[in-house]
C-alpha cells in the first residue's frame, strides 16, 4: 500500500489564508502523496467548543488528531500560521514507535506580550511545543482523547501533555518549529512558525521572515509555481 502522510491543520476563518499558504508550501516540496484535514470548527459535528480562553479555533481541537484518525497509524499535527521549506517526508521519516507523540521542545521566554488580534501572550511551561506534532495515533494512552474528553479538560492539562509521562514525549529538532521573531532569523529553518502573527495581518507584513511567508502567498494567489 502507498504511504500517505496524514496532516492536521489548524483552520481560522480570520486567516484562512494562513491555511491555504501553509498547505500549499507542504505540496510544493513534499516527495509522496498528503491528504490534509482542516480543523474547521463547523466541520467537527462531534465537537463542541466549550472553552472561552481560545486565541484561534483550534487551540484545542487540536487535540482530536488521534481520534480523527481513528487511532490509528500517524500524523501530524501542525498550526496553520507556518510555511514548511522542505520536504514533509524529512518530518515523518523521524516518527518513534516508542514515543505517544514527538514536538520541538521549546524553552523560552516570549518577546512580546501581545500577538495577532490583540491577543494576550503570556509565559507558560511547555509553551509552543503543541503547535508541531508528530502523532502516534495508535498509542493506548491517546483513546481518552475523544471530543467529550477535550470539551472538558484545561487549558494547562492538554498543552502540557497531562495523560503521558514525560518519557513518552519525544524530542524534534528546532528547525522543524522554528519561531518566527521569537528566534533569530533563520531562512534554512525547515519549517518557519509564525506565531506571534502570521505576515497576512498588517501589523506582522514586515517581520522577520515575512518575505518567506509572501513568496508562497503569491503563488498560492497567482497559480504560479515555483
Amino acid at each position: 500500500m502507498n504511504e500517505i502522510i496524514k496532516i492536521v491543520v489548524g483552520f481560522d476563518q480570520r486567516e484562512s489564508v494562513a491555511y491555504h499558504t501553509f498547505c500549499q508550501s507542504v505540496i510544493e516540496n513534499a516527495s509522496i502523496p498528503v491528504s490534509f484535514i482542516p480543523l474547521a470548527i463547523n466541520n467537527l459535528k462531534n465537537y463542541k467548543e466549550t472553552h472561552t480562553d481560545q486565541s484561534n479555533d483550534f487551540i484545542y481541537s487540536r487535540f482530536l488528531a488521534p481520534y480523527l484518525n481513528n487511532f490509528e497509524g500517524w500524523a501530524i499535527f501542525a498550526d496553520g500560521d507556518m510555511i514548511c521549506q522542505s520536504d514533509i517526508k524529512e518530518l515523518w521519516n523521524l516518527k518513534d514507535p516508542s514515543k505517544a507523540l514527538m514536538v520541538v521542545k521549546h524553552d523560552y521566554e516570549t518577546k512580546a506580550h501581545t500577538k495577532y488580534l490583540g491577543n494576550k501572550n503570556e509565559n507558560y511551561p511547555r509553551k509552543n511545543w503543541s503547535s508541531l506534532i508528530l502523532w502516534n495515533c495508535s498509542h493506548p494512552k491517546h483513546k481518552i482523547l475523544t471530543p467529550e474528553f477535550i470539551q472538558n479538560q484545561t487549558g494547562k492539562y492538554l498543552h502540557r501533555f497531562s495523560w503521558l509521562n514525560d518519557y513518552e514525549i519525544g524530542d524534534l529538532p528546532k528547525e522543524w518549529n522554528w519561531l518566527a521573531i521569537e528566534y533569530p532569523e533563520n531562512n534554512e529553518a525547515k519549517l518557519i512558525h509564525y506565531t506571534l502573527g502570521t505576515p497576512c495581518f498588517k501589523e506582522y507584513e514586515n517581520t522577520d521572515m515575512a518575505d518567506i511567508w509572501y513568496n508562497t502567498y503569491k503563488r498560492v494567489k497567482d497559480g504560479i509555481g515555483k
